[in-house]
């Protein structure tokens, strides 16, 4: 298999956290009516980490991701990656952070279903605006992934596991530093959801990136290196792995 992995700069493994949230609120208003999805959260995910939000749905695990994402400001607070305050940045500067820092695996996989899988891992190049050896990395992203069989069917007519590899193959086809994954095996049976988790467990210790996961699944969450269980917007309970059971 070929690797899609990078070594980090020197800058990504010391000083700097990944990402760090600071006390961060996030409250959203209609009307008169206020819902606080985020309650003065704290956090600091290191280069190299794989870091679990764990929780049941409205817990503030999604609103957290979107935050380290730039998709969403903090109503107060802040969010820093690699030590830069998200919020200070330009629009440039924050359209070159989605498209070449951070890279995105949802729940459902996103993908264009009429296209193929080839097609799919190649926008996430073509979104970053990148148009030099678009060939050459697809190759890459499809041998890392086991998908060079299937890489011309189109995306909807491939099983769920092989569409949850093609979507992780599209946000590294890009090389990010940080992995943001929302509920990645939450739509796949428990074989494909171990697949993928091994294989979002294999980019953080080969390829030394930061991956923050949400998820409502024990069974994941603790194989993360550090869970931090939330539950109404904040984090009531923080353990490495191995030092306590999610379970009932």
């Amino acid at each position: 298999m070929t690797s899609l992995y990078q070594e980090p700069a020197q800058s990504e493994v010391v000083g700097f956290g990944a990402l760090e949230f600071h006390d961060v609120f996030r409250i959203y208003r209609s009307g008169a009516a206020e819902t606080v999805a985020l309650r003065g959260l704290d956090l600091r995910v290191e280069p190299r980490e794989l870091v679990a939000l764990y929780g049941p749905s409205g817990s503030g695990k999604s609103t957290a991701l979107h935050l380290a994402a730039a998709l969403d400001e903090p109503s107060a607070g802040e969010v820093r990656a690699f030590g830069s305050s998200l919020t200070r940045l330009g629009d440039a500067e924050l359209a070159s952070y989605r498209a070449r820092t951070i890279a995105i695996v949802f729940q459902s996989g996103n993908l264009w279903t009429d296209l193929s899988a080839r097609e799919n891992v190649a926008l996430g190049l073509r979104l970053a605006g990148r148009r030099r050896k678009v060939t050459e990395a697809v190759d890459r992203a499809l041998d890392a992934f086991d998908l060079q069989r299937r890489e011309d069917q189109p995306a909807g007519s491939l099983s769920g596991g092989e569409q949850q590899r093609v979507a992780i193959a599209r946000a590294l086809v890009n090389r990010p530093r940080v992995l943001l994954a929302d509920e990645p095996t939450g739509n796949l049976d428990t074989a494909n959801s171990q697949r993928a988790f091994e294989l979002l467990q294999n980019i953080v210790q080969q390829g030394q990136k930061a991956l923050l996961l949400a998820t409502h699944n024990p069974v994941i969450a603790e194989a993360c290196d550090w869970i931090h269980e939330m539950q109404d917007g904040r984090i009531i309970a923080s353990h490495p792995r191995g030092q306590r059971s999610l379970g009932p």
